[in-house]
């Protein structure tokens, strides 16, 4: 069986791209107590099972093809 990595995207939303999520969160957070959060945001985070050796240009083409939509998005690659 080949040798396999875990790989972690974090996609979230760039600043000044509304996220109503976020915003809904804060207030609820707020709601329930928690003054001291002033904003939340939400992304999203994608594990891949990938072939040892992948290369960190390979994932970050995978993220800038289909796992991020980069005109909103930024994204974060961590690999072993």
């Amino acid at each position: 069986m080949a040798a396999r990595m875990i790989v972690n995207v974090t996609v979230t939303l760039k600043n000044g791209v509304l996220d109503p999520q976020g915003r809904a969160i804060a207030a609820a957070l707020k709601g329930l107590g928690f003054d001291g959060v002033a904003d939340a945001r939400v992304g999203k985070l994608i594990v891949l099972d990938v072939a040892e050796g992948t290369s960190r240009e390979t994932i970050e083409y995978m993220a800038k093809q289909l796992l991020a939509n980069t005109v909103i998005e930024n994204f974060r690659i961590e690999m072993p």
